[in-house]
């Protein structure tokens, strides 16, 4: 299972929010390439990074950090989302080098273009399932869905996504312990690969999740807690390498 950092964009610095909310971020650095850097030294094997601020108004808003980054590491697989709504968005991001492209709001919006990114770009696509009580949500967190999460994730089990992230929006920056429970069932119902995101604490977590692995569970995105310390970046990716 992987441990995955992430750096998350605003206004070019790297933040974390709090469930989701814009108002609520906490600026860690204003360096995104350094702190890339900083993940890579302790052994990341991949990146996960979100355009917040394209996740808002629907399209590309920091690329130009992204830019950097990829440039800085280039044989780091690197993931993105926020703010991809189209194709030429999806094709101009995987040409720069990027491993993945998420896509998030339009995976409820409009599901053909999930299908049509995963022909025309093979084993590239992630889908991105944001929920909250198991309900998913859209455009940033700022719009309640009336679709579950795992119906969602069914109707791309067959089109050749690569994973999903499935991010638990009331424990998202919270430090309150991964959804490991909703996460699992979400694998095992789907047959899909599910990265977990949103809650990542501590050790204890890892282990937890380690423990539903076999379930489909093949990966784990942290943020405020590598940021803040709860979490070892180096120790967790040790952990998982030697389970």
């Amino acid at each position: 299972m992987l441990i995955i950092p992430a750096i998350d964009l605003k206004g070019g610095a790297c933040v974390r929010l709090r469930q989701g909310r814009m108002e609520d971020a906490t600026v860690y650095s204003d360096d995104p390439v350094a702190t890339a850097t900083r993940w890579v030294e302790a052994g990341a094997k991949r990146l996960h990074i979100v355009d917040l601020d394209g996740a808002f108004v629907g399209k590309p808003a920091n690329k130009q950090a992204v830019v950097r980054i990829s440039a800085e590491h280039p044989n780091l697989p690197i993931q993105l989302g926020g703010g991809i709504r189209d194709l030429d968005t999806i094709k101009a991001y995987l040409d720069l080098g990027l491993a993945w492209v998420i896509i998030g709001t339009q995976a409820v919006k409009d599901p053909a273009l999930v299908t049509d990114a995963c022909h025309q770009f093979p084993g590239q696509i992630i889908v991105g399932v944001d929920a909250k009580d198991g309900w998913v949500a859209t455009e940033g967190w700022a719009e309640a869905s009336t679709i579950s999460a795992v119906d969602v994730v069914k109707r791309f089990a067959d089109v050749g996504v690569a994973s999903i992230v499935y991010t638990d929006i009331g424990r998202d920056g919270m430090l309150s312990g991964v959804n490991v429970k909703a996460t699992a069932s979400l694998a095992s119902e789907t047959g899909c690969p599910v990265i977990a995101s949103g809650g990542l604490t501590g050790l204890s977590d890892v282990y937890e999740l380690l423990s539903v692995e076999s379930k489909g569970v093949v990966g784990a995105i942290t943020g405020r807690a590598i940021y803040e310390g709860t979490l070892n970046l180096a120790e967790a990716i040790r952990l998982t390498e030697t389970d």
